[in-house]
């Protein structure tokens, strides 16, 4: 029903150019799901890679995606400075 990743960049879904190699500093997407159309219910987790020249860096490793940490995270009181 999607793709399984795409360019980030200074639009959400930025177009990239598909044909040439990955270069550092590019930022994609990793969008797997799944779908059940007859329920009509659908799941996507989305992960932002930054690419570099050593090694890839997941950019949400510390966003928490348990039901308790996610629900413990949004319960915090956020204090704007």
């Amino acid at each position: 029903m999607h793709g399984t990743s795409h360019f980030l960049g200074l639009d959400v879904h930025d177009v990239g150019l598909w044909n040439e190699m990955i270069q550092p500093d590019m930022v994609f997407t990793v969008e797997p799901g799944i779908y059940i159309r007859e329920e009509k219910l659908g799941i996507r987790l989305e992960n932002n890679i930054l690419v570099t020249r050593d090694a890839p860096i997941d950019l949400f490793a510390d966003i928490p995606v348990e039901a308790d940490a996610v629900e413990e995270m949004m319960n915090r009181k956020v204090v704007m400075a």
